[in-house]
């Protein structure tokens, strides 16, 4: 993602899926993407178990998407990326409860241990003599066969695979490893049901709009009130108007954020991240929009702020059950420490804000 968002607050930068060779996707790349396995930054540190289970059901979490947001004139975070984690499991996808995600921040220096100081080629992919990093991240950490995490529980029997825990195991066993295990052809790329579709995240500012919608809706506003004058509507009237309206105040107001939220990613349907660091989120809801004490700060005593949002439809792409019976939100909020403190180099976790649909919403949002 752009990192001109720091100097530029308000500027929006939006995401899109695409396909992509790979090696494009691998860590030397430095890549934005969703699904797969995680390509780690920094090589050291990475999250683990406990540390990447739902907070609900204690099951590992899947790998979602990671974005790589370096912050301009920040050497520390010369190269940084967010790494978002999420349950599979439908049951704990509760209203407005984001406890079954969780987002990890890393940042390197440009002159790092792990990545030349250079960048890398846009054309070339790497030699076929490098590490997978399906198996081995590229600093020799042991990885989970299933889902890409730290992972150093082998196979009793082959000992040529590892994973992040029993559960894991248990899955890579029933789905293919009972066959392959001790054999000559095991294969190195796993099919598990538990990794989404893997894409890459390419990117394109989002176009302003000129017209003004509070500054219209107020000036009709006026107008309507003018015209009521004029019909020499009484007092009273206007005022069992204003009971009824208030009744339905609320009503009113969540449709009015929806409406807006629909008119905003009109132009561009198929986006599924907003980046805008400094920025604001694109609510879906009047509802449970959190406030600036809502919003934890950083561990180093740093306020957080918004960075990025993922958009539900993403929800499209990531072969999941329909919506609303299987994984869901309305939109993913992602506040980031604002100073993006280097924490030890060790990962860091942000705080990410779940909104959902109101009911009747859910059937204005259909898949394209």
């Amino acid at each position: 993602m752009s990192s001109a968002n720091s100097s530029s607050p308000a500027e929006v930068v939006l995401g899109f899926l695409e396909e992509a060779e790979s090696w494009r996707l691998l860590s030397p790349q430095f890549p934005s993407k969703v699904g797969g396995k995680p390509a780690w930054l920094s090589q050291t540190g990475l999250p683990s178990l406990p540390g990447l289970e739902c907070e609900k059901c204690r099951l590992p979490m899947s790998f979602l998407l990671q974005v790589y947001a370096p912050i301009s004139g920040h050497d520390r975070s010369f190269h940084r990326t967010l790494f978002l984690f999420c349950c599979r499991t439908r049951e704990c996808y509760t209203c407005n409860d984001s406890r079954c995600m969780k987002v990890f921040r890393s940042q390197l220096p440009r002159r790092n241990e792990f990545y030349p100081y250079d960048p890398p080629s846009e054309d070339d992919p790497p030699s076929d003599h490098e590490q997978d990093q399906s198996v081995l991240s590229p600093s020799g950490v042991k990885l989970c066969w299933v889902c890409g995490c730290p992972g150093n529980k082998a196979c009793s029997r082959c000992h040529s695979v590892t994973y992040c825990g029993k559960q894991h195991q248990t899955l890579h066993w029933k789905h293919s490893h009972k066959r392959e295990c001790c054999s000559q052809e095991v294969s190195t790329v796993t099919t598990s049901p538990l990794l989404f579709p893997e894409s890459e995240l390419v990117t394109e500012p989002e176009e302003e709009e000129e017209e003004k919608e509070e500054e219209r809706d107020t000036k009709e506003a006026a107008e309507e009130e003018e015209e009521r004058t004029a019909n020499g509507e009484s007092l009273a009237d206007t005022l069992a108007e204003t009971d009824l309206e208030e009744m339905a105040m609320h009503d009113t107001e969540d449709n009015k954020v929806f409406q807006r939220f629909k008119k905003k990613i009109a132009p561009e349907p198929h986006q599924v991240v907003r980046y805008s660091r400094g920025g604001s989120p694109l609510w879906v809801s009047s509802q449970h929009i959190p406030s600036d004490q809502d919003i934890p700060s950083c561990t180093c005593g740093a306020k957080r702020t918004f960075e990025f949002q993922v958009m539900p439809q993403l929800l499209n792409s990531l072969s999941v059950d329909s919506t609303g019976a299987s994984i869901d939100w309305g939109t993913l909020a992602i506040h980031t420490c604002s100073v993006s403190c280097n924490h030890d180099d060790q990962y860091c976790q942000e705080f990410i804000w779940k909104q959902d649909f109101s009911p009747d919403q859910h059937t204005q949002i259909k898949p394209t």
